[in-house]
C-alpha cells in the first residue's frame, strides 16, 4: 500500500475546499501551498453534479464566487473565468447576476485547472480518517485512509466533503433502484426508458423537488409525475434586502457571539430564505405548466399538498406509498414505478466527521470561530470543518455566500499555529 506525507489535506474538491486552495495559493508561503493537496473521489470537479439541469440557475450573485470578496482583483475571480474563455461580453450583456448553474461549475473547474502550487487529484475516495498522536498524547497530525488502500498523513486536515443525503425511514426499505435522491438525478434517470408511461413520486416542496417535477417532464416524456408535499402549496424563497444581509461574510461574527435564543431566532426567521422555498420563475412555470394541464384535460400532472408518506413498500412491479392528508387523517394509496426524493440533507455531521469524533472520543462536534475541531486535547496539528456549521456560524454556511472569507480564515488560522513554537500550540478546549 502506498503512503504519502503532506502538509495539509483537504477531502472533497467541492466549492468550500476550491475556495481555501485559491487562498492557500495566493497567500500562503510555498512550502505550505505546495505540499497542500486536495482529494476528490470523483474524476472531475463538478458543482450540485446531479442537478445539473439545462437552464438552472444559480440562486447566488457571481460576485459570491471563490475570491472577489476577499480580493476582487485576484486572477481566480468568475469575471476572469469568462474573460478567459472569450464571454465576458456576453454575460454582460445578458445583464443577470445570477449565471447559470453549469458555467458556475465550470468555472469551479477552471478554478482547479488554474492553480499553480496547490494540487488537486481526482478518482481518490476518502474511507476514514483517524489521529496521530505523539507519547505525550498530543495531536500530531492526521492519518487519512483511502478507498484503494492507501493512506495520506498530514498535519493539517479540512474536511469539505458536503453533508449526507437525507434519505427519510419510510423509503428505507425500498429497493435501491427504486429511489433516486436529487444529488443522482441525472445519471439515474439517463438509464431510464424515455418512452416508457413511467409514474413518478417526487417527494418535496422546496427548490430540488421542485426542479425535478418540472425536469422529468421533459426527461420521461412519457412519464406521469406527482409531487407530494407536506406544506400547504409551493411558496417563494423570502428574498429581501433586509434578510439577504444576514449572508453577508461579517454576518459570521454577530451569529458567533450571540446568545443561544438569538441563533434559535435568527435560523427561525431565516429558514425560507433558503430552506422549503424555490426561486419565483420556477414557481411561475410549474403554475402555469399545471394551469394548462388542466385547461387541456390531460390529467398528467398532479400536486399532492399537507400530506405525509407513512409509508412505503412493493407490491408486485408497483411501488405503493401510503399517502396521509394531514387535515383529515384520511389515508391513501400511491401507486408508482420510481419516487425521486428531494429532501435534502442529514442535518447532523457527515458520517465521515462522526467517525473522526468518535476516534478523537469527542461527545460533540465543535468548532471555533476559525473553524477549527475543538480537540479537547494539546495539539500541534489541526482539523477544519467546511459547510457544516450552521449552528455556531449561521445559515450561511452552507452556502456560497461565504466561501472567499471563509477560505481566508482557514488559511490565516493554519499560518499562525504555524508560526508558534510547536511547545507553545494551545489545546482547543
Amino acid at each position: 500500500m502506498a503512503h504519502r506525507d503532506v502538509e495539509l489535506l483537504a477531502i472533497g474538491a467541492g466549492p468550500a475546499n476550491l475556495a481555501l486552495a485559491v487562498a492557500l495559493d495566493e497567500l500562503a508561503p510555498d512550502e505550505l501551498a505546495v505540499n497542500s493537496l486536495v482529494i476528490e473521489q470523483a474524476d472531475t470537479v463538478s458543482w450540485q453534479r446531479g442537478m445539473l439541469l439545462p437552464g438552472a440557475h444559480s440562486q447566488v450573485s457571481f460576485l459570491k464566487d471563490l475570491v472577489t470578496l476577499r480580493d476582487p482583483r485576484s486572477r481566480f475571480s468568475f469575471v476572469n473565468y469568462l474573460h478567459s474563455i472569450g464571454r465576458l461580453s456576453d454575460f454582460i450583456n445578458l445583464g443577470d447576476f445570477w449565471p447559470y448553474r453549469q458555467e458556475i461549475s465550470d468555472y469551479f473547474q477552471w478554478a482547479a485547472d488554474s492553480l499553480a502550487k496547490v494540487q488537486v487529484e481526482y478518482r481518490r475516495r476518502c474511507v476514514g480518517v483517524e489521529p496521530c498522536r505523539d507519547d505525550a498524547g498530543t495531536v500530531t497530525g492526521w492519518l487519512t485512509r483511502l478507498a484503494d488502500g492507501s493512506t495520506i498523513h498530514s498535519r493539517y486536515l479540512v474536511v469539505g466533503a458536503g453533508r449526507d443525503p437525507f434519505v427519510p425511514t419510510e423509503f428505507a426499505t425500498l429497493p435501491a433502484e427504486r429511489v433516486v435522491h436529487s444529488t443522482e438525478y441525472l445519471p439515474r434517470i439517463a438509464r431510464l426508458d424515455k418512452d416508457a408511461p413511467h409514474r413518478i413520486a417526487v417527494i418535496g416542496g422546496a427548490q430540488s423537488a421542485a426542479e425535478m417535477f418540472d425536469a422529468v417532464q421533459t426527461d420521461l416524456p412519457g412519464c406521469k409525475p406527482t409531487l407530494v408535499m407536506r406544506s400547504v402549496g409551493l411558496k417563494t424563497y423570502e428574498n429581501s434586502k433586509f434578510t439577504n444581509e444576514l449572508y453577508y461574510p461579517g454576518a459570521v461574527d454577530d451569529f458567533f457571539t450571540a446568545r443561544p435564543e438569538a441563533r434559535e431566532q435568527i435560523m427561525r426567521e431565516m429558514h425560507i430564505t433558503n430552506y422549503s422555498g424555490l426561486a419565483p420563475d420556477l414557481l411561475e412555470k410549474l403554475y402555469r405548466g399545471l394551469y394548462l394541464d388542466r385547461m387541456n384535460g390531460t390529467g398528467r400532472l398532479a400536486v399532492v399538498t399537507m400530506t405525509e408518506v407513512t409509508a412505503a413498500f412493493e407490491d408486485g412491479q408497483d411501488v405503493v406509498l401510503e399517502l396521509t392528508d394531514r387535515r383529515t387523517g384520511a389515508v391513501e394509496e400511491l401507486r408508482c414505478d420510481l419516487v425521486l426524493l428531494g429532501t435534502g440533507f442529514v442535518r447532523r455531521q457527515p458520517a465521515l466527521v462522526r467517525g473522526l469524533a468518535k476516534s478523537l472520543g469527542l461527545s460533540r462536534v465543535e468548532v471555533t470561530r476559525d473553524y477549527r475541531l475543538r480537540l479537547g486535547a494539546p495539539a500541534t496539528g489541526a482539523c477544519y470543518l467546511q459547510g457544516v456549521n450552521e449552528a455556531t456560524h449561521g445559515i450561511s454556511d452552507s452556502l456560497l455566500s461565504v466561501l472567499a472569507v471563509r477560505g481566508a480564515d482557514i488559511a490565516a488560522d493554519i499560518l499562525a499555529r504555524r508560526a508558534q513554537p510547536a511547545d507553545l500550540v494551545p489545546a482547543a478546549r
